[in-house]
């Protein structure tokens, strides 16, 4: 489904675009919200990655790469945003999950929490958003096998967290 509104957007079609958006906002604003603890920061880093997303539509090789694109879009806006505050954001998971996420998916948001700051958006994208370690590592951009070592880092540290439970 998605592939076909990829490809109408391509060709101009601006409703196709913002079906494109409407399905993937949600993963959009967690990995915004991964980054900044601002909620008007969010909503400016996520309108900047649509702006930009449906002015560079063209540009997009492969249809099915568009959510893969789209978020590496959004985390480079929210690492220009950091970088122009030079500042560190630490995120405030808790107040904000229940605000988005459904019931079913607090737990996992709230496990989030206990993770080390540097794994917390590589487990929401493979375990939250279902990248494969090889896409995340392209969003990213840094080697898989990095990727791979934050993974198993987390699980460790989230087994230590649930035993102690």
């Amino acid at each position: 489904m998605d592939m076909l509104l990829v490809k109408r957007a391509q060709k101009g079609d601006t409703e196709a675009f913002i079906q494109l958006i409407e399905n993937h906002k949600i993963s959009l604003y967690k990995t915004a919200k991964s980054y900044l603890k601002n909620e008007d920061d969010v909503a400016d880093v996520m309108q900047d990655t649509i702006l930009s997303a449906f002015e560079h539509m063209k540009d997009l090789n492969s249809v099915r790469y568009f959510k893969t694109w789209i978020i590496r879009i959004l985390i480079n806006q929210c690492n220009d945003l950091l970088r122009q505050r030079k500042r560190c954001v630490l995120v405030e998971w808790a107040e904000d999950v229940r605000t988005v996420t459904p019931e079913n998916d607090r737990g996992f948001y709230e496990l989030l929490e206990e993770l080390p700051e540097n794994c917390r958006t590589i487990f929401l994208l493979y375990y939250g958003e279902g990248f494969h370690t090889k896409e995340i590592a392209q969003i990213l951009e840094m080697n898989e096998n990095t990727v791979k070592s934050r993974l198993k880092r987390g699980r460790k540290k989230l087994e230590q967290v649930l035993c102690f439970e």
